[in-house]
């Protein structure tokens, strides 16, 4: 089978026909496969075989690595393209750790919390600030801002979020609360 494949290569090469692509799909993750695992044999790094899978993006599949979640989108140009953002589960994970602060810091003055929040927040947003993690950036920055504009009208007894008491330009300036939600390209 392999030296009908390769003289069906040679000879289509000779006739400067190109490549069949019709069947193609089927040769290629083996040997994309077989060639990954001899490069890194060659490093003397070994692929745990449960953790590791073949995903296929144009069928919908995906899969996640280093708290990204890989997928294939259309884009708004009707082109399909490759979106990286942050998993669910560690946006989760960031507004628990942030409620806990929250939670024991009821009675501190709001320069205390946001004190604390502050690294939180630089340190996950600057981990992914890669991708396209604009749209999880706004739903954290709304959060932190309620629940900090919230804490301030519970520091004074009173309800709501107080969005006509205290401005963006008092958050973000005097208290000083994290504001660099920014996704950063290399270029």
């Amino acid at each position: 089978m392999v030296e009908m494949r390769s003289h069906l290569a040679i000879e289509r090469a000779r006739t400067g026909q190109p490549p069949p692509t019709a069947g193609a799909p089927e040769l290629y993750p083996s040997g994309v496969e077989r060639r990954l695992r001899e490069e890194l044999a060659k490093l003397r790094v070994e692929i745990n075989e449960e953790k590791s899978r073949m995903v296929d993006l144009k069928k919908g599949e995906s899969f996640t690595f280093l708290g990204f979640e890989f997928r294939r989108v259309l884009s708004c140009n009707k082109k399909w393209r490759p979106n990286f953002a942050p998993k669910l589960k560690k946006r989760t994970e960031l507004f628990g750790k942030l409620k806990e602060i929250f939670r024991h810091s009821v009675s501190q003055p709001v320069g205390k919390v946001i004190e604390q929040i502050n690294p939180i927040l630089r340190g996950w947003v600057n981990y992914f600030r890669v991708g396209h993690s604009s749209r999880c950036f706004s739903m954290i920055e709304d959060w932190v801002e309620k629940k900090v504009r919230r804490h301030l009208m519970r520091a004074r007894n009173r309800k709501g979020y107080g969005w006509k008491r205290w401005s963006k330009a008092l958050l973000y300036g005097p208290l000083g609360l994290f504001n660099d939600y920014q996704v950063r390209y290399s270029g």
